[in-house]
């Protein structure tokens, strides 16, 4: 006679966690705080849906671009493309040490880490709009006030991406390093390096797209390229040339992305 089976009990069912209710309570409370016409900036979905009905003519006259115009647009569009070189070179470049100086894996020291993360903070804490709005005002109209502001913004967002990278590499290359008796710098040459360039050039390509809008809005303020163009245009109601210019980055910023993951795809 053998003995019985003893029944299989099911394990007790886990309890609901607040987390996730209590999150969304409190996004949406925060939410209607700021939306708020007493305490908040009064956001009216009324209003702006009778704002757009009476912006219905500015934009048929923007989707209507002015082709007879597309001529004085190329010289100011070639120079937000130098623009947008030359910032994502150099801004690249200065951001390939101070990502390896920013990682937790690569830092040479605390003090070396804590240091270089608090100017990147500083560096990405500023638009890169007031960028171009000091370095206009220090070094008067032009695309070198442009520059400028973009490399300080291609340094804050390189350096972010690629120490983040650096952070997640596989240890192994490191300790053989290190095993190996390398200095420091060859740790990082010889066991990191190696691992975050297919990122690194990924990262460079979409800072150079990123360039290419972000040199469209600092224009506005004078800092040269197309953006002095579309500015321009606005000011004088030209809402079909306005059309073309926006036409115009739409394709480019189309092809440099279609460019971009291309070579993304042979680097990985």
């Amino acid at each position: 006679m053998t003995a019985a089976t003893p029944a299989v009990q099911r394990p007790p069912r886990p309890k609901r966690s607040l987390a996730v209710p209590a999150g969304l309570l409190g996004a949406i409370l925060i939410t209607l705080w700021a939306a708020s016409e007493q305490f908040g900036i009064g956001f009216d979905i009324a209003a702006i849906l009778e704002d757009l009905s009476k912006g219905s003519l500015i934009l048929t006259e923007v989707l209507q671009p002015n082709f007879a115009f597309f001529p004085r647009t190329i010289e100011p569009m070639i120079e937000t493309i130098q623009m947008a070189i030359i910032a994502a070179t150099i801004g690249c470049a200065i951001a390939l040490p101070a990502g390896f100086l920013a990682s937790r894996v690569t830092a040479p020291g605390r003090i070396s880490l804590a240091v270089t993360r608090s100017i990147l903070n500083v560096i990405r804490a500023l638009p890169d709009l007031l960028y171009a709005m000091v370095f206009v005002t220090a070094l008067s109209i032009g695309p070198l006030a442009g520059i400028l502001a973009l490399i300080f913004f291609n340094i804050g967002v390189g350096a972010k991406l690629l120490s983040e990278t650096v952070d997640a590499v596989d240890r192994g290359p490191i300790e053989a390093a290190d095993a190996a008796g390398s200095t420091h710098v060859q740790m990082v040459r010889t066991g990191v390096f190696p691992q975050v360039l297919p990122n690194y050039v990924a990262f460079s390509l979409y800072v150079f797209e990123l360039n290419i809008r972000a040199s469209t809005v600092i224009g506005i303020v004078g800092a040269g390229g197309i953006g002095n163009t579309l500015n321009a245009q606005m000011g004088f109601f030209n809402f079909n040339n306005v059309g073309l210019i926006i036409l115009e980055l739409f394709i480019l910023v189309f092809v440099i992305e279609l460019i971009s993951i291309q070579l993304r795809r042979r680097l990985t």
